[in-house]
């Protein structure tokens, strides 16, 4: 007989073993690469969001004081007896929920506003509870809106047509002339709408309202408003202070010198643990417009500001010190905390990192030595 040729056990036990070790190996290999793509992929998805919320943050403070008068705009106020704080109804102020108001004293809304501690404590699955997030209000002009080219109610002159538009007594209707050479609002990119803040200006000073609702070239601004800036009976800061005044009784009379307009942006950053809160969002609004997310799984937003008086400089503020303003705010400093959206797998535990920068107001640090 042939003798018959193959595997003995041992052999066939060697060859098993050794493909397992190779197998192993390579599924070892594989698991590590799998394990590093995600921690690549998670880093990446936090930069992003990192980088697209500070880009948008910096943006919007470049343009910081833009078209806003030194100081701030005047709101609504009543001064109290010293003169030295508002005692009117606040300003409302946008945020995550109702209810904050502008600081009660303020007789003017600034360019930038801080807000340190007013956002929301963000909680995370796997960290305590840590301090307040800030928010950030700022103020800057909006340049594609041309209302401020000429007055509203522009007298005619030698070589100057008139334009016709009228400002009512109690300032709840402003209604533009059509004209070519005033102010046609059906052709503006980005149209009027309820909503928007206007600012007036003329020789009186300047005050700033909400619209309320737009019928083709009349603007209203009635009552209840989301500011609570639109017919308010203050003595100082509402429309009303821009009248010509009687030369007998030096009182309002009911109508306006040559006034222009001013569309203006308030735009508010702060954290949203509500809508998601196992995905904090960096929300981006406008007025009191919804607002938008412009990053997510966010963890912190923190601003600390520096500021210019000739003397001491003093930086890295989170409030205004005392003696100083917020229109002496020259720069601001962003800090913005992310973590990954997912546990990573190799160690059990979120990713994160943070950003920082700061921004220079240009428009804040601006001065005309020819005016």
């Amino acid at each position: 007989m042939k003798k018959q040729t193959g595997f003995t056990l041992i052999e066939l036990m060697v060859g098993i073993t050794i493909s397992l070790i190779v197998l192993a190996a390579a599924l070892a290999i594989f698991n590590d690469s799998v394990r590093s793509n995600q921690v690549v992929t998670l880093r990446a998805d936090m930069t992003d969001n990192l980088r697209a919320g500070l880009n948008l943050i910096q943006q919007d403070l470049l343009q910081v004081g833009t078209g806003i008068p030194t100081g701030g705009i005047p709101i609504p106020n009543t001064p109290n007896g010293a003169g030295t704080c508002n005692i009117g109804q606040p300003v409302n102020r946008p945020n995550l929920q109702p209810g904050l108001t502008f600081p009660a004293c303020n007789f003017a809304l600034p360019a930038v506003e801080p807000g340190a501690d007013l956002g929301p404590k963000v909680t995370s699955p796997d960290v305590a509870p840590g301090p307040n997030s800030d928010l950030i209000s700022i103020l800057y002009a909006d340049n594609a809106l041309s209302l401020d080219k000429d007055p509203i109610n522009r007298p005619a002159s030698p070589g100057v047509v008139a334009c016709n538009g009228t400002i009512s007594a109690s300032g709840d209707t402003v209604t533009f002339d059509a004209s070519a050479t005033c102010h046609n609002l059906a052709i503006a990119s980005v149209p009027v709408q309820a909503g928007d803040l206007i600012l007036f200006t003329n020789a009186q000073g300047n005050a700033i309202q909400t619209v309320t609702s737009v019928n083709g070239q009349a603007l209203n601004f009635a009552k209840g408003d989301a500011f609570n800036l639109n017919g308010r009976g203050d003595p100082q800061g509402t429309i009303v202070q821009l009248q010509n005044l009687d030369p007998v009784t030096n009182k309002p009379n009911g109508t306006y010198p040559p006034t222009t307009a001013s569309r203006i942006w308030m735009i508010s950053y702060y954290l949203d643990n509500i809508t998601d809160p196992t995905h904090v969002r960096l929300i981006r609004q406008v007025n009191f417009r919804p607002g938008q997310p412009v990053g997510d799984t966010l963890e912190n937003l923190q601003f600390t500001y520096n500021f210019v008086d000739g003397v001491a400089n003093p930086s890295g503020q989170q409030t205004v010190p005392p003696g100083l303003s917020e229109s002496q705010i020259r720069a601001i400093n962003v800090s913005l905390s992310a973590r990954s959206t997912r546990l990573w797998a190799k160690s059990g535990h979120y990713l994160r990192d943070s950003l920082a920068t700061q921004v220079s107001l240009r428009s804040m640090a601006f001065v005309n030595r020819y005016n």
